[in-house]
């Protein structure tokens, strides 16, 4: 098995009295895209600012494709692409100025500057606005600058921290389509709060609460954790809908029942599984053998904001914590 390409050990981050990281355990290897999730205040970027070295640990090691960050710094440095919180830049250059200083810190020169600039330029589609003071840019293509210089130098370690944040719908679908042509050669952390942006690119999830890890496994293994995992829902009129409630209840395999009235005298009635049960069929079965005006059937991968409001601490709890 090929050595991770990033080793996270007991990793802590103590700011006075508060533990702001608190004993992180994480190795992530080439070919996988890390979702770091957590509310407000889990710990997420000051995670990765001691990944990326721009934050000293108050204990705890991180090694980027073998080399140390508290003792070869430069060189883990130099293998990592990161696109921190905000993507500072100098607003009086232009992205075509800024990504040529970039290149010139990197130590790229001549054609090989230039072409890194053009592929950076191409895969985050800046070519529109390469000539115009970044300080006069959108956020989202402030954001593109950001992730543009972030990747140049193609790194075998990428850590993005809201890489979509300030994105439309089509520029989001472009940066994660960019994400997913990387991934094979890279391992990358990716910190979002968007729920739909690790199911959308990626391979693995991990949620923080109060600086330490409260979940980790791939999007399909925190799914099946949700309540609505295999749930399936049927929508039918009003007039049907106390009936066919009493007959979902009635199934062996189903848990109960939820009633959402919709416009239009319509009703969802939504059945949820028993543990590890799978209704979809037995449901299938049961509309089969009645007369029903079935209009819609649905069932449900599962919610991950279920998930995650499940397993960590809401922050009305926090701010109590934080009180007493």
């Amino acid at each position: 098995m090929p050595a991770p390409m990033i080793e996270i050990a007991g990793l802590t981050k103590q700011f006075g009295t508060i533990a702001a990281v608190a004993g992180i355990d994480l190795k992530v290897g080439k070919g996988e895209v890390l979702g770091f999730l957590g509310p407000n205040g889990a710990g997420k970027s000051t995670t990765m600012k001691m990944v990326t070295g721009y934050l000293a640990p108050s204990g705890g090691s991180v090694r980027v494709c073998g080399h140390d960050m508290a003792t070869d710094a430069i060189a883990a440095q130099r293998v990592i692409g990161y696109l921190p919180e905000g993507a500072p830049a100098y607003g009086d250059m232009t992205p075509r100025h800024f990504l040529a200083f970039i290149a010139e810190v990197r130590g790229l020169r001549g054609d090989t500057a230039k072409k890194a600039i053009a592929d950076a330029v191409a895969g985050t589609e800046l070519d529109p606005v390469l000539d115009q003071p970044i300080e006069t840019l959108s956020k989202g293509f402030k954001r593109r600058v950001g992730l543009a210089q972030a990747i140049m130098h193609d790194p075998a370690v990428l850590i993005m921290d809201e890489p979509t944040d300030g994105l439309d719908p089509n520029q989001k679908h472009a940066v994660r389509g960019l994400i997913r042509k990387m991934a094979p050669e890279k391992a990358i952390i990716v910190s979002t709060h968007l729920l739909e942006e690790v199911e959308a690119i990626c391979t693995r999830a991990v949620i923080i609460d109060r600086g330490r890890v409260v979940a980790d496994g791939t999007p399909a293994d925190l799914l099946a954790r949700s309540r609505h995992h295999n749930a399936v829902t049927i929508t039918l009129p009003e007039g049907q809908a106390a009936g066919a409630k009493a007959k979902l209840r009635a199934l062996p395999g189903v848990a109960g029942v939820d009633e959402t009235p919709l416009p239009g005298g319509l009703v969802d009635l939504t059945a949820f599984p028993k543990s590890e049960v799978v209704l979809a069929e037995e449901i299938s079965r049961l509309i089969a053998g009645e007369h029903w005006s079935l209009k819609k059937l649905h069932v449900e991968s599962g919610r991950l904001d279920e998930v995650f409001r499940a397993i960590t601490t809401h922050d009305a709890a926090r701010a109590r914590e934080s009180r007493a």
